[in-house]
């Protein structure tokens, strides 16, 4: 008895307590929820019939993307069939560890679990997020790698961090993003080891071109040129622009803060691609509070400035330049860097009160709960986790 009691202790002040029983209730909704609906949603119609040819030997079909994201699919569809599990098992299984790498970021950059276990559960319930690693799409894969790409930075790991952004552009080209924010945040915080940090980062173009058509060639038996395979999915990437093809989802960078950007994904069960309201009413904001941290030289203050910056500012003059067609779904790489901030603003917020008065704190630790379960219910009504949850013709009209 007294084992069992001195185990249960152990395991209620064990460090990654809170992660784990996120990530567990992160994959319990999503492995809930995997099999419907039973046919392709969204763009899975595109990286669903890539993958199927994939596995039949016949090579990819959609040139304009890399190859990893399709294969990884396609490795789902090998292990358990071609239906709406081997679609979405490996999407779920990376949004899980999507969870663990943001965590691990926020304790290497210092913030301790009451800072961040709010920016994880804030993360872990994000509406977009969920729904981006519930479905067969590229952008889970890439994100994934991405956080990886960054906690090994954090750690000091280059050559391992290059790596990753290579497999995190080789799943999806927007992943080249992740370079720019640690090259932005080395040059802004740390400057150490400058001929390390310089080799290591050049691994993750370098890797990109050496892979790309080792991948290509195990995917589709055909030998390509990875320079002119790389031009050729930036043209026909930037090809997608406003002025020469209209679609009903379609916005621009600045509205994804502005406006309340949904694309119904599917109606019943609903899925939708949306910035919760708890997330996106506070981007501004939190994003003002994290570049006055910046300036004070706070750790977590410019990596967040950073990963903001080279993964959502950064749309905003391609948007205008290229006119290329925007998605609020291109939101998801940032998701991380604006929860980073929440958290670190709740916990300095109630720190702050704690300090000024019991009275203050306790409303402070009040409003604080009651914001983390506005997010939790926003998740509720809005993703397809629970039956009873509202359908997208109840929030959008139907086309």
């Amino acid at each position: 008895m007294e084992v069992t009691r001195q185990l249960l202790y152990r395991f209620a002040r064990w460090e990654y307590l809170g992660l784990t029983l996120l990530v567990l209730a992160s994959f319990a909704m999503h492995f809930g929820i995997i099999g419907t609906p039973p046919e392709p949603m969204f763009d899975e119609q595109h990286y669903i019939p890539d993958a199927q040819a994939i596995v039949e030997g016949h090579g990819e079909i959609r040139r304009e993307h890399p190859p990893l994201g399709q294969a990884m699919i396609a490795g789902g569809i090998i292990l358990f069939g071609d239906n709406a599990i081997g679609w979405r098992f490996f999407p779920v299984v990376f949004g899980g560890f999507g969870i663990i790498f943001f965590y691990l970021i926020c304790g290497r950059l210092g913030m301790g679990q009451w800072a961040a276990l709010p920016a994880t559960f804030l993360y872990t319930f994000e509406v977009l997020a969920f729904v981006q690693s519930s479905i067969a799409m590229l952008d889970v894969f890439s994100v994934t790698f991405m956080l990886a790409a960054f906690w090994l930075y954090l750690r000091g790991s280059y050559a391992l961090s290059g790596t990753a952004i290579c497999l995190s552009t080789l799943a999806k080209l927007t992943g080249a993003m992740g370079l720019l924010v640690i090259v932005a945040h080395w040059l802004m915080a740390k400057r150490d080891r400058s001929i390390r940090f310089s080799f290591s980062m050049m691994l993750a173009p370098l890797l990109f071109l050496a892979m790309l058509p080792v991948l290509d060639y195990v995917l589709t038996g055909q030998i390509v040129n990875p320079l002119g395979r790389s031009i050729g999915m930036l043209t026909a990437s930037s090809g997608v622009t406003f002025s020469d093809v209209v679609h009903p989802s379609a916005s621009r960078p600045w509205e994804w803060l502005l406006v309340t950007e949904m694309i119904p994904y599917w109606w019943e069960p609903p899925y939708i691609a949306t910035i919760s309201y708890t997330v996106s009413v506070l981007i501004i904001p939190t994003m003002a509070y994290m570049s006055y941290e910046a300036r004070k030289g706070n750790a977590i203050g410019l990596f967040a400035v950073a990963w903001f910056a080279c993964t959502y500012l950064i749309w905003i003059p391609l948007s205008i330049i290229t006119d290329r067609m925007t998605f609020v779904y291109y939101f998801y790489p940032t998701i991380g860097a604006v929860c980073l901030g929440l958290g670190w603003a709740i916990f300095r917020l109630i720190g702050a009160r704690k300090a000024n008065g019991s009275r203050r704190f306790r409303l402070v630790i009040i409003g604080t709960i009651c914001y983390l379960v506005l997010h939790l219910a926003i998740f509720v009504i809005i993703t397809p986790v629970f039956s009873l949850s509202v359908t997208p013709d109840q929030i959008l009209p139907r086309p």
